[in-house]
Order: C-alpha cells, then sequence, then structure tokens
C-alpha cells in the first residue's frame, strides 16, 4: 500500500502548497487624538497616559497593521509601550509633522510622504502639513500590497468640502500613478460620510477602484445615499457596526495578489481606560481583515 501511495505523494504536497498560499492580515486605523492638550483637549483622560495605553493596545491585539492620525506630541508615549518591529519614524509633533506613522509586523518600503494640495482654515487644516504617506508592504511569499494612510480636510463648511474633494481626488491620482494593477489598502481619516453630499466620497472609490469592506459586509453592497440621514453611533461606543464614522478602510486587488475582506468591525471595547472605561480617543478604531492571495 505504502508503495502506491508513494507516486502520489507530490501531488499531496502541491495540494497542501496551494491551501497555504493564502495569508490572513489584521489591519487598524485609528485617530490617537495626539494634538497638544493646549492646543485641543479632544478625547478624555490625561494624553500622555492616553497615549501610553493606546500603545499597550496596539501591542497586545494582534494587528498586522496600524495606520494612525493626528500622532503628533505624544507619539513617543505610543511607541514606548508599542512592539511592532517595523515603524515609520515621526515626521515632527504640531505644527510640523503630518501626524501620520504605520505600525507593522512586515518590513515596509518606498515610504512617501505627501502635503495635501489643497486645504481650508476653518477647523485649523492648513496650522499642519496634513496629506497622506504611501508605502509598500511585503508579506509572506513576497506578496506585495501599498498602503496609504490619510487624515482629509475636518469641517462643515463649503470651503471644507471642496478641500475634502481635492483631498481624495489627489489620493486616487497617487494610486492611478503609483499602484496601477497592484493590490491597495486605503486607511484613515476621511472626514467623510457617505450621506454628506459635499464629501461625494463616492466619486474617490469609482476613481480609485477600491471596495468599502463596511458595505460589503454589512450593508449588502449598497452605500448609504447621499444627502441621506446621517447613520451615527452611540457614543462613545458604536452599539453595532450598522452605523458610520468618518474613519475608513478600503481594499481592492491587483494583477498579482488578490484582496479578500473577511471581516471589519469597530474596536472600541480594546481602546478604553482600564480605570474609567473611557475612550483612549475621541475617534472609535476600526479593524478589517484580510486575506491575501
Amino acid at each position: 500500500m505504502a508503495n502506491f501511495l508513494l507516486p502520489l505523494l507530490p501531488i499531496v504536497l502541491a495540494c497542501l502548497q496551494v491551501v497555504d498560499a493564502a495569508q490572513t492580515i489584521t489591519v487598524l486605523t485609528m485617530n490617537v487624538a495626539g494634538l497638544p492638550a493646549a492646543i485641543n483637549g479632544n478625547g478624555e483622560g490625561d494624553k500622555k497616559q492616553n497615549s501610553l495605553d493606546i500603545g499597550t493596545a496596539f501591542a497586545n491585539g494582534k494587528f498586522d497593521v496600524i495606520h494612525v492620525q493626528e500622532d503628533f506630541n505624544y507619539h513617543a508615549y505610543i511607541y514606548r509601550t508599542d512592539t511592532h518591529p517595523y515603524r515609520t519614524a515621526t515626521s515632527g509633533g504640531v505644527p510640523i509633522g503630518s501626524g501620520l506613522n504605520t505600525l507593522s509586523n512586515f518590513a515596509f518600503s518606498n515610504l512617501q510622504r505627501i502635503k495635501w494640495d489643497k486645504c481650508y482654515l476653518n477647523e485649523g487644516d492648513c496650522l499642519t502639513p496634513k496629506g497622506f504617506t504611501s508605502m509598500t508592504i511585503t508579506f509572506d511569499q513576497g506578496k506585495e500590497v501599498d498602503f496609504y494612510n490619510l487624515h482629509a480636510d475636518a469641517g462643515d463648511e463649503d470651503g471644507d468640502g471642496e478641500a475634502r474633494v481635492s483631498n481624495l481626488a489627489q489620493v486616487a491620482k497617487a494610486i492611478a500613478t503609483t499602484s496601477a494593477d497592484r493590490a491597495v489598502i486605503v486607511m484613515g481619516d476621511t472626514n467623510c460620510r457617505y450621506t454628506r453630499a459635499m464629501d461625494k466620497l463616492s466619486d474617490f472609490i469609482t476613481a480609485s477602484g477600491v471596495t468599502d469592506p463596511w458595505v460589503t459586509l454589512y450593508r449588502g453592497g449598497l452605500a448609504p445615499a447621499q444627502g441621506a440621514d446621517p447613520l451615527l453611533c452611540a457614543d462613545p461606543i458604536p452599539a453595532d457596526n450598522t452605523c458610520e464614522t468618518v474613519d475608513k478602510i478600503f481594499y481592492r486587488s491587483g494583477t498579482d495578489v488578490k484582496l479578500s475582506a473577511l471581516s471589519w468591525t469597530y474596536d472600541a471595547s480594546e481602546f478604553l481606560n482600564k480605570t474609567t472605561g473611557k475612550p483612549l480617543s475621541d475617534h472609535v478604531p476600526v479593524k478589517a481583515t484580510f486575506s491575501i492571495a
């Protein structure tokens, strides 16, 4: 019997290799509310301690790639307690840096920091060089995914909306130029809602060819209509995943790398002060899991 099965061994091994070809990764995006407390007290509690706790949650959360926004003057506290082996160096606090950083279990290359072409001063958006970052992260078997981290213009005035549309168009153009035919994951604080007509979020999705896993997994593939009532989340912790925040994750497959969204959720419960139960930031972290094949 053993001699009969021996010729089948290469076929069995080949099948096992196919099964192992898909890798699963977990990603997170979080605005960490790192503006100096004297400028903006967003979030509750002491910002230094909150940042230490955020870093600890990053280390314990089994996140493969994390994008953070507003990582300004308390950056060192997050990195003190986080343990990811690959992390971007800070671009500086207010008013020098962009507040955008990435923490990863996998090596990255081709890091670029790009400032927005347009900003609107209403919410202080022009006081720091806000914009987006791009990088390539290499996963198992050499599979590459281009990651984009962004923090778009805030506010509800017409000028804010025009700046946001410009911001997202700039990212879409970068994707078309830098990541043509490549797998892409975009995460960050978009300051956009599908329901807010001025944001024109569907324009960005169409231009960049990305998909929102929240829409596919929780809305049957149908995005909220522009001009509809906002799908506000319970404060401070969303009651479920059907509400909408401005913090978002998008993805698309490439010619050689296929991405599939396996899960998406608000990860608020993991980012609370252990004593008071208060959130560590004024933004709810968003988490997703993807397969890479």
